[in-house]
């Protein structure tokens, strides 16, 4: 990624929108902090490449990810789950950017959950076409602590449903900045992304990029 020095949409409104009662949109929060938050993505990502895992019925999934932090998530014929190491190189994960850490507690304050600390960041790398069908975040040892997702890049349509599969969806458009939070009685809530659509983001490029904070361990 080839960063501009400046973001003419670093002036956008910030404004929250509540999707249930411990879930919230929080618009443009990370906007004027973008570029400094690509640079830190394209650190961890040198160390630790985006690939693209297995599940555990054999299915290649279509975003790109990665991890930084104490734990990664990881997907393969073993199953779903965090791990201390990267099993593409034995190494150890990233250790999570302070402003990717300092970033995370101020959303999770700022939708009311306070002393967020999260252990890792799940970076996805959505290019057209890619998507994530609906799941629960449920692979966390601390489901107490909220989850908080930052969209850097083109547009995407994210579905936040039920406390089953079955229930309706909403869909709620995210832009480069948004931020989403849930947690409390909505933290078990089914969500996905629709499939990307062909765009071109003048920070990010023809790309979307998703930090998902969380308490793993």
């Amino acid at each position: 990624m080839t960063l501009p020095l400046f973001d003419d949409n670093a002036l956008a409104e910030r404004t929250t929108e509540d999707l249930g009662p411990a879930s919230r949109v929080l618009r443009a929060f990370a906007l004027d902090k973008a570029t400094e938050l690509l640079r830190e993505i394209e650190r961890v990502a040198t160390a630790s490449p985006f690939r693209h895992m297995t599940t555990p019925g054999g299915h290649t999934m279509s975003v790109g990810m990665t991890s930084c932090g104490e734990l990664g998530w990881v997907s393969d014929a073993r199953g779903y789950r965090y791990a201390r190491l990267d099993p593409r190189n034995g190494r150890p994960w990233p250790a999570m950017p302070e402003r990717l850490l300092t970033l995370a507690k101020n959303a999770a304050d700022t939708a009311g959950f306070s002393d967020f600390t999260p252990d890792t960041c799940l970076i996805n790398r959505y290019l057209p076409g890619a998507r994530m069908s609906l799941h629960q975040d449920k692979d966390e040892r601390n489901r107490d602590a909220p989850i908080v997702s930052v969209s850097l890049g083109i547009p995407a349509t994210f579905l936040f449903g039920g406390n089953q599969r079955s229930d309706p969806t909403r869909r709620v458009q995210l832009r480069h900045g948004d931020v989403v939070v849930w947690g409390g009685e909505d933290r078990l809530r089914f969500h996905g992304i629709q499939p990307l659509k062909p765009d071109d983001h003048r920070l990010v490029g023809p790309q979307r990029i998703n930090l998902t904070f969380r308490c793993a361990g």
